[in-house]
């Protein structure tokens, strides 16, 4: 693909461009104008933008943008989501959340650090090697709208979309805010992996007085869950804390004082690491609910659906580039951790060789969402370190 180089009137200015996407009200799974005014500043600078609307029957509709510069490997690609959380009580904002305003140094809207900062940062970053015409290869943003909301017609699809038509990703950088309190404390080279489970104990509805004429599921499912939270998964590995197990959600549908209810019900959530697998959890599982009903008797219902596994990036050309850069820029050594949630790495890693590095999370998805100024600025001067790096 022959691109023309920008002008350096062309260059993008981070903190501008992150005002701009801030005030595209993009919550999930709405684009909001935000996919339209990247896409607009990419292809100013030359990129080939593709939009990718994905639906499914049972989920929104979701736009996704990818953009390439260049035809040559390696790919280096940036993936973020432009899709933000709702902002929750408005009025308890001490601004307008869409109105992207820097006050004291920060600037504050909803998606400011998740995650509209970080893209405008690697946009500005990218903008300075096509002036200069360092990109020895390719340069790729895989943006969706879907990171925020179920994650089905989103990232997954795109990657899914690329083999189809041949293309590869050598190295992803996502841009999730992976920073506890400072620009340059960590990098995210892996995360644990999430699964689900829902459990129905089930028993026969009567009247309390008559308990003998009834079965009550309620101390079954309490033994049951009891059995969970006692169980140690493990003690962690070199980069992974240990696998845990909680209860998200305990009900029973009865609001009848003097009946014994036929259901009760349970949810619960377990992070895991690389020790463990999804089918192996839901065994052991099984197995602990499987022994309470043996010394209780009733049966039981269990559903369990995993959202991500576990993976580990190995310390390498990336993850050491970035944590270079980092240092150069902020002169804090970032830590090389697994920590946190779960982000649409767990979908690019079989794809890509893929690390984290964004902006600070402290604020994420908080009311008066924000960013310091100068750590966007910062973080595109990293962005562009890491690049010149990666290209030479």
């Amino acid at each position: 693909m022959e691109t023309d180089a920008p002008t350096a009137a062309g260059l993008i200015d981070p903190v501008s461009l992150a005002q701009d996407l801030i005030r595209c009200q993009s919550v999930t799974p709405q684009e909001g104008g935000a996919l339209d005014l990247l896409e607009a500043r990419l292809t100013e600078l030359g990129f080939e933008c593709t939009r990718l609307p994905f639906s499914d029957k049972d989920t929104p509709d979701v736009d996704n943008l990818y953009a390439r510069f260049g035809t040559e490997a390696p790919n280096f690609c940036f993936a973020g989501h432009t899709d933000v959380v709702p902002v929750g009580d408005a009025k308890a904002w001490s601004v307008d959340p869409f109105e992207a305003i820097i006050k004291d140094g920060l600037l504050l809207g909803r998606g400011a650090t998740d995650m509209k900062g970080s893209i405008a940062a690697f946009a500005a970053a990218v903008s300075r090697l096509v002036a200069d015409g360092s990109i020895k290869g390719s340069i790729s943003f895989l943006i969706t709208g879907d990171e925020e909301g179920p994650a089905i017609n989103g990232t997954r699809k795109v990657l899914e979309w690329l083999v189809a038509r041949g293309e590869v990703i050598d190295d992803c950088l996502v841009g999730e805010p992976t920073n506890p309190q400072e620009l340059g404390d960590m990098i995210k080279i892996g995360r644990r992996g999430s699964t689900n489970g829902w459990i129905t104990a089930f028993g026969a509805q009567g009247h309390v007085a008559y308990p003998h004429l009834a079965d009550n599921p309620t101390p079954r499912l309490v033994a049951m869950l009891q059995r969970l939270t006692s169980d140690l998964l493990d003690e962690g590995t070199e980069h992974f804390q240990p696998s845990n197990l909680e209860i998200t959600q305990v009900s029973v549908d009865n609001e009848a004082t003097n009946v014994i209810p036929a259901e009760a019900k349970a949810r619960f959530n377990i992070r895991f690491n690389d020790l463990q697998t999804p089918d192996e959890l839901e065994a052991r599982v099984r197995a602990h609910l499987d022994a309470v009903t043996a010394e209780m008797g009733g049966a039981y219902d269990l559903k369990m659906i995993a959202s991500g596994d576990a993976f580990l990036t190995a310390q390498g050309k990336l993850s050491t580039l970035i944590s270079n850069a980092a240092e150069k820029a902020t002169g804090r050594k970032p830590e090389l951790s697994t920590s946190g949630g779960t982000s649409d790495a767990r979908f690019i890693k079989n794809y890509a060789r893929v690390v984290e590095f964004g902006l600070v999370s402290q604020s994420m998805h908080k009311i008066d969402e924000h960013a310091k100024v100068d750590d966007i600025v910062a973080l595109a001067d990293i962005y562009e370190t890491v690049l010149r790096g990666y290209f030479s």
